[in-house]
This record gives C-alpha cells, structure tokens and sequence, in this order.
C-alpha cells in the first residue's frame, strides 16, 4: 500500500463540485433504468433481513450526534422504504433521498472525512447505506456502485459483520447502486426503532439460493511511514436452498485501510 497523498482542501472542493456535476448528467442523460416506485404493502417474501444498532459506545463522538444520525436516518427511510427495484432497474441512493438540507430537516450528525470525525449536515446515512448493501449481498441482486471507507476509524468493539463490508456515501457522487437482473421485482423495506435500524429486501417467490457472506486474507502490517493498515477479502458462498450445496463461492470485494487507532497485535515469538 502506497503513502496517502495529502489533498488540499481547494482540490478537494474542485473535485467534488466536479463530481457532482458529473453525477447529475448520468442520471439524468444516461439510458439507465432507475427504481422509482414504491409500495407501502409488503411484497410477500423475505429474502434478506438485518438490523443494527442505532447508539454505539464511539471513543471521541458526543452522544448527541448519535441522537441526530437517528433523525436524519428517520427522514431518510422514509424516501425510500417500499422502493420497488424492477427487473432491468438500479436503485441510486442519493437519487432517491436526494441532498440532505436544512430546509428538509437534517441535522448535524457524524461524518467521516479523511479519517477524522466532524459533524455535518445529514451525518450518519452511511449506516443506512451500511445496511442496504449488506442486505444485498445476501440477494441475487448485482451492486454494480459502492465506495469503500479508506480509513479504519474505531475498534472492532461489538462488531458482528466483518471489516470492510459496509458502504460509505456523500451526496451525490459516493453513491450506492443495486441492479435486478433476475426475472423478478425486490422491495427494500427499512424501519427505524427506538434502538435499531432494520431492513429486509423482499419479493414474490421463494429464492433458489441462499448467500453466506465471510471474510479472508485478513491481516494487518504497519507500514514504513508507521502507520498500520488494515486488509481483507470479502467472499459469499452461493448455496443451493433445495439440498444445501454450495454451488459458488465469489469473490465480493476487497478492503484496505489506513487504522486510526493502535492495533491490538498478538505478542511475537520469544
């Protein structure tokens, strides 16, 4: 892994006004086929359900913002809860929640900029994100657009899906988009608790297959400007739901990071 470059904040603005301007011509000149229609009732079977936890012991972060990420996350669900994804369509995440403003509600919540943490308006969608395309994972759906998150920030404290397999985002060029190539429609249906946000993609008839999501090759090394980073694979099994054989095993994605932290290393030999 190669030193980080540091950006300067002029290039970093340049560049994300540039993005931006480049994601609203592709969804809006593009041939794609985007998700744009939703049911309130439940399409009759769950492929996939998750939930996480909306408060999290975080070193560094004010309770309050936790209390904010979940009224954004609450405005959020409610742009796209009963999201119908057709087949031949893509669900955009930011083109359905659109830019989170004041004038809609949002609030300052938690938001991760080059491994630092800062408050900003609509922080905390990332979990939303998070959630969706771990949720994905689990279906026949393709995610053909999701971003890493380039640094490690907190401990692995509590963690119960492996590193490196969320979705970050940032209005509208970190984007997170799902394709339906099957022969069938998936709804996405995403709820917020008093403890938990929960989602569940569902649809008509029962799945073939069943996915089990894991993690390889991981390792941790410090690097020679001594900072440690973090790496993995992400793999799925594709198992047969009929006689439970395992009739694939793919390769998902591959993480590297930069920890914010000091690791917790086995002692070495002697």
């Amino acid at each position: 892994m190669k030193k980080p470059v540091r950006r300067s904040a002029v290039r970093i603005w340049l560049g994300a006004r540039l993005r931006t301007l480049m994601r609203y011509a592709y969804w809006y000149l593009s041939r794609t086929r985007f998700a744009s229609v939703r049911l309130s009732e439940d399409l009759p079977v769950v492929v996939a359900e998750h939930h996480t936890p909306l408060y999290r012991p975080l070193r560094g972060v004010d309770l309050w913002m936790q209390h904010n990420k979940v009224r954004n996350l609450r405005l959020a669900v409610g742009r796209l809860d009963g999201i119908v994804v057709r087949p031949g369509e893509t669900m955009s995440f930011w083109r359905l929640v659109g830019k989170p403003s004041k004038r809609k509600g949002y609030v300052p919540g938690m938001v991760l900029f080059y491994g630092t943490v800062r408050p900003g308006i609509g922080g905390g969608l990332c979990q939303l994100t998070n959630l969706i395309y771990w949720l994905a994972l689990h279906t026949p759906l393709s995610v053909v657009e999701r971003h890493r998150h380039s640094y490690d920030v907190f401990p692995d404290a509590g963690r119960t899906q492996p590193f490196g397999s969320g979705a970050t985002c940032a209005y509208n060029y970190i984007d997170l988009q799902i394709y339906n190539p099957t022969d069938r429609p998936y709804q996405l249906r995403l709820r917020v608790t008093d403890s938990h946000l929960v989602g569940q993609w569902r649809t008509v008839e029962p799945p073939r297959y069943r996915y089990e999501v894991y993690e390889a090759d991981h390792r941790i090394e410090r690097q020679p400007w001594g900072v440690y980073t973090r790496h993995n694979v992400i793999r799925r099994r594709v198992i047969l739901v009929e006689t439970g054989e395992t009739v694939a095993d793919e390769f998902v994605t591959s993480n590297d990071a930069i920890m914010m932290y000091e690791p917790m290393l086995p002692p070495g030999p002697g």
